[in-house]
């Protein structure tokens, strides 16, 4: 029998619901957040840090609720370096099981600039916040934000503060994504030679993926010496985004031969929840993402399909199975019941309450109506569109499109605040007319950043899921929709996006997410 020693157990750290939603437009409402922290429970996840708790009474609620609901995973809260956001921090997850504070200040030159302390300055505010946290709960992680750009000697003395102070935890963030994984490992290997007391702590590595090494720089760390990665679903996070749970995970999974570390992840519901997260977030999996892209386990070249027929280990290196894809994509079709509806979308890890699969059974039926056969991926896509808890102030009734060699116009109705409003434009195509449409019905200065269409399946009547991102004046908000027919699939994506514009308006003041908190204010 196997045994698992601490030295050889890395703890994953998903920052899902915190890094990963500072991603421009991902935005998740407070019932996505709850479904998503539990799916991570279950998953094996050792710490969520479910929050920012000082950001919003939105992102205090979601925190506080995760952390009664939470079973298994310590539930983690993150606060800058000042009392008032330890205290909120601490009153959103004190009732968790297993509660955890995390703190963090810039230890760079570049960010002690911003609140314009010394170095003895903000060395004293290490020691009295990190004591602070301590005085609050025993499960204090401790960062110093762009660790990799902080003066080494410099950084050595402030991790020995954080540690003589209580911390149990140090975390060392990459958080421009510039470090090379030999840098990412004689890091880690530094601090734990140089400081005292690092044999006592856990070192944790925190990387972004600005030049693509994120999750290599993680696994060298895990090689110096590091036993905890942060990380998010399908790798979400600000800029280029972190390093991916998947790829670490299903890495030392695979290459356990050279890196023999174990994690507590339950890797079969890795596909259900990177599905969920993209469908939450908005922000759809490119298809040749390792582990989860739909490409990962697809072979179009002769010679590697005539290999993969004799033998599947001639080009691939883990199983489907191995992460919850269901290797026979069963198809469903309009003679198909709720029964088969609901056992499908089980299988892609999507659970739904027996009003949401009627609405999700209505639309299968008339997709199946159009389309000979519905995939997974179709599935995916009408619960996407089914389940957007954003209330509809905006709604299209109808939509006649002229186009061709003749030029191209656009005839729409739609709802403002329950009144019929209609509008007859042109445009540069069928979409640029019916998005002049919308703007005549419904004036705006939102600026349109992103417009994205791809095909959800195979055959000239295949659903078409078009992503729109909008952005006014900083407020950035994303939208989608499937459809057979591409021009209404964005229309109502654009609609869908204007939608949670108003969302946002309404929050303005009053529920601004962390994105809107400066990390200036550690007074």
């Amino acid at each position: 029998m196997t045994t698992t020693t601490k030295q050889d157990h890395v703890l994953i750290f998903d920052t899902t619901l915190r890094d990963g939603e500072q991603s421009p437009g991902a935005t998740m409402t407070h019932e996505e957040k709850l479904e998503i922290a539990a799916m991570l429970d279950e998953m094996g996840v050792d710490i969520i840090e479910a929050g920012f708790p000082i950001a919003s009474e939105g992102d205090f609620n979601a925190v506080s609720e995760i952390a009664r609901n939470a079973k298994n995973s310590v539930i983690c809260g993150l606060s800058r370096a000042n009392f008032k956001d330890i205290d909120r921090n601490w009153e959103a997850i004190r009732h968790a099981k297993r509660p955890r504070i995390h703190t963090f200040i810039g230890t760079s030159p570049l960010h002690r600039a911003i609140p314009n302390l010394t170095m003895d300055e903000m060395a004293d505010r290490i020691h009295e916040t990190v004591t602070h946290a301590r005085n609050l709960c025993d499960n204090v992680q401790w960062s110093p934000m762009d660790a990799t750009r902080t003066e080494h000697d410099y950084l050595c003395r402030v991790v020995e503060i954080a540690i003589k102070a209580g911390a149990t935890t140090i975390n060392i963030p990459d958080t421009v994504g510039y470090t090379a994984p030999r840098e990412s490992a004689d890091l880690i290997r530094m601090l734990i030679d140089r400081v005292p007391g690092a044999d006592e702590v856990v070192f944790a590595t925190h990387c972004h993926n600005d030049l693509g090494m994120a999750t290599a720089n993680s696994l060298a760390a895990v090689e110096a010496g590091a036993r905890q990665i942060e990380c998010t679903i399908n790798g979400l996070g600000e800029r280029a985004g972190n390093t991916a749970l998947e790829e670490v995970v299903m890495a030392l999974r695979v290459r356990n031969d050279i890196m023999p570390y174990t994690t507590g992840i339950d890797t079969t519901k890795i596909m259900g929840l990177s599905r969920r997260v993209a469908t939450v977030s908005g922000f759809p999996v490119q298809f040749n993402k390792a582990i989860v892209g739909k490409n990962a386990f697809l072979h179009e070249s002769g010679i590697h399909q005539d290999g993969v027929l004799k033998n599947v280990e001639t080009f691939e290196i883990m199983k489907p199975a191995d992460i919850g894809l269901n290797e026979d994509n069963i198809v469903l079709g309009k003679h198909s019941g709720r029964a088969a509806l609901r056992s499908k979308l089980g299988a892609l890890g999507i659970e739904l309450g027996q009003n949401q699969l009627n609405d999700v059974f209505v639309r299968f039926k008339d997709l199946a109506d159009r389309k000979k056969e519905v995939y997974d991926d179709d599935l995916i896509a009408l619960v996407r569109v089914t389940e957007d808890a954003t209330p509809d102030r905006l709604e299209l009734k109808s939509l006649k499109v002229i186009c061709g060699t003749g030029g191209q116009s656009a005839d729409m109705v739609m709802t403002v605040d329950g009144v019929e409003k209609s509008a007859s434009t042109t445009g540069d195509g069928p979409v640029d007319a019916s998005f002049n449409a919308v703007k005549e019905i419904f004036p705006h200065t939102a600026k349109l950043e992103l417009y994205q269409v791809s095909a959800v399946t195979k055959g000239t009547d295949a659903q078409a899921t078009v992503s729109v991102r909008l952005n006014e004046d900083g407020r950035i908000v994303t939208g989608s929709n499937a459809d057979t027919d591409t021009v209404v699939a964005s229309v109502k994506a654009y609609i869908h996006a204007l939608n949670r514009l108003l969302v946002r308006r309404d929050k303005v003041g009053t529920n601004a997410d962390a994105r809107e908190i400066s990390y200036k204010d550690v007074s």
